[in-house]
């Protein structure tokens, strides 16, 4: 890649290409989550924009500029009053739109009010999550994916911070090859609701658990397919003459990442810019199969973060707990079984802006030429105001089924004709859901 191309792909903020093709998305900005608190005001940093989240005395959501028209005072320490937010300063009052309603030391008379108003961009809260609108226009729909469609008590959303570009930390999710050596364990367990120990459970098909698959074969044909919303990965790992396990994985553009967590629960996670050199991963657990435990798993969890930032306490400045010991007989990392912090450390150890002019991609990265090829192509697309990836073109998004996942063993000779199948049983077990036509 070259370093022009590395530049125009991983900076987001206003004004840039890539920022400008992100805000025609929507865009995690908080957990619903940080605004369960007497005083519902949070900042948001987002896209290398600095504004705040409250919720109004009617409990109507707004996202606003963070800095008061008048003198540019925080209001992240507004007074939630009078149907907005009030500066302390001069007691300049907004509306969740970022209208200003009232300027106290104005002569009465005065509508210098009528004429102020700072940026205020649409939210919408769903499973968790309160979503941004920042492209300006009438916002389309959320698309449909499972993590949308499922009731709020089947799902469970939560977040960290990665010191890193955000493109970086989403190439890590479209890489299936790196899981036989980052995410390797010496040995197997029985698996259990210990957080981070992902790929434990026995793979669907078989008895062999996920962690095994990973080890003993290590050398997977990785196929990438282009979808109406992205990229669809497809991981082969041949077992014996006759069995194969068929891990598939989905790229939703343009950062988000759909992948098996068991044999009832999805992960849906996007990797959102706050600045060119920080990123936070949002995600929605989907659960197909009875409500989930939101308590337990938020337990399991936070303890793991520094609040309010979901900062890892695991981190590079404590070398992400790194043990020689564990690395010799535990796992191949020698960082815990947290495979978050495995990602942590790959992603973050490139750089807080990843070098690409200097990397050597081979065929096992074909997931990532292939997104990185979408991507300009979508940057492309958007010069030309045509159509880019999830939306048709008369800009409506396109409709999503899933997507599709599986993490399953299955007959080498008829895989690509049963796996659907087999991925959508998943799905038609759900209470809450019947699968439809495949995509």
């Amino acid at each position: 890649m070259r370093a022009s191309q590395n530049e125009l792909m991983t900076r987001t903020g206003p004004g840039t290409a890539a920022g400008r093709l992100m805000r025609r998305y929507w865009q995690p900005a908080a957990l619903a989550r940080e605004l369960d608190s007497e005083r519902p005001v949070v900042p948001v940093r987002l896209l290398g924009e600095s504004l705040v989240l409250f919720r109004d005395e009617s409990g109507d959501l707004g996202l606003i500029e963070r800095h008061c028209a008048h003198r540019g005072a925080d209001l992240c320490f507004g007074r939630l009053e009078d149907g907005g937010l009030r500066c302390p300063f001069h007691g300049w009052l907004f509306d969740r739109t970022g209208q200003c309603l009232e300027q106290p030391a104005e002569p009465p008379e005065s509508a210098f009010f009528t004429r102020v108003k700072l940026t205020g961009y649409p939210v919408v809260e769903r499973n968790g999550i309160v979503f941004a609108w920042m492209g300006g226009g009438e916002p389309p729909p959320l698309p449909s994916l499972d993590c949308f469609t499922a009731p709020d008590a089947y799902t469970f959303a939560f977040k960290g911070l990665i010191e890193c570009n955000w493109l970086q930390a989403l190439e890590v999710g479209i890489d299936p090859a790196h899981a036989s050596f980052l995410h390797r364990f010496i040995e197997d367990e029985d698996p259990n609701d210990t957080y981070g120990k992902q790929f434990r459970d026995a793979v669907e098909g078989g008895d062999m658990a996920g962690t095994r698959v990973l080890r003993d074969f290590a050398r997977p044909e990785i196929r990438a397919e282009r979808t109406e919303y992205g990229v669809r990965l497809t991981a082969l790992r041949r077992l014996n003459e006759t069995d194969v396990h068929v891990r598939v994985t989905n790229q939703v553009f343009p950062h988000a990442i759909v992948i098996p967590m068991s044999r009832e629960m999805t992960i849906t996670q996007w990797h959102v810019p706050v600045d060119d050199v920080t990123c936070y991963w949002y995600a929605i657990f989907t659960s197909y199969g009875k409500p989930v435990d939101k308590e337990t798993m938020y337990k399991q969890r936070v303890e793991l973060y520094e609040l309010p930032g979901y900062t890892p306490r695991v981190n590079k400045r404590n070398n992400y707990g790194y043990d020689p010991n564990e690395q010799r007989t535990r796992t191949y990392t020698g960082m815990g079984h947290d495979i978050n912090v495995h990602d942590q450390w790959a992603v973050e150890s490139q750089g807080p802006i990843q070098d690409r002019t200097r990397e050597h991609l081979g065929r096992s990265d074909i997931g990532i030429i292939q997104y990185r090829r979408l991507l300009q192509n979508a940057l492309d697309a958007l010069d030309r105001n045509e159509a880019t990836p999830l939306y048709d073109t008369h800009g409506d998004v396109v409709a999503v089924d899933g997507p599709l996942i599986a993490d399953v063993i299955l007959d080498q000779e008829d895989w690509e004709q049963t796996w659907r199948s087999r991925a959508n049983v998943m799905r038609e077990r759900a209470p809450w859901s019947v699968a439809g036509a495949t995509r």
